[in-house]
């Protein structure tokens, strides 16, 4: 690899890491590539994106994107997204089906993360459910207004039958 290709991709790196609200960093060791492929389908339906990348340019990437306190060792397959809830869904329910896959750390919210705070993101509810639950609040009262204006109809009827 030379020079300025390591230098293009210090550079896409940095601007999507500064954009990123989670950066999952996983170990893969031993892992084919057709699961790794499976991961990567998995991330491009939740919109996050999945990258091998040698550890100096991945450290170098980081730092310019103004996250710092995780060092990199061993191999490290990175996971990153707009949506910190969604990617790490990704890589739990994965690491749930592949025990050589581990989830070492993260940069959740800007803030450096251990694998339990990314599990604990995964378990909480998505963008979408929480829409649902929220539309669901909102209809509860017209529901009730409904069926009450619905009884209240019924009973005038049945005052006018008797």
């Amino acid at each position: 690899m030379t020079k300025t290709q390591k230098a293009e991709i210090i550079e896409v790196l940095s601007n999507e890491f500064k954009e990123a609200q989670s950066v999952i960093f996983c170990d893969y060791k031993g892992l084919g590539v057709s699961k790794l492929e499976g991961l990567r389908n998995a991330a491009r339906a939740k919109e996050a994106k999945v990258q091998v990348v040698k550890n100096t340019l991945a450290t170098i990437a980081l730092s310019n994107a103004e996250l710092t306190g995780v060092e990199l060792k061993d191999t490290n397959i990175l996971v990153w997204g707009n949506d910190s809830v969604a990617t790490s869904k990704v890589v739990s329910e994965f690491a749930k089906d592949n025990d050589k896959f581990i989830i070492k750390s993260a940069y959740i919210d800007r803030a450096v993360a251990d694998s339990a705070k990314v599990e604990a993101f995964a378990k909480l509810p998505g963008r979408e459910e929480l829409l649902g639950m929220l539309a669901a609040t909102w209809m509860a009262p017209l529901t009730c207004i409904g069926f009450g204006l619905n009884a209240l109809r019924e009973k005038k009827e049945q005052e006018e039958a008797a």
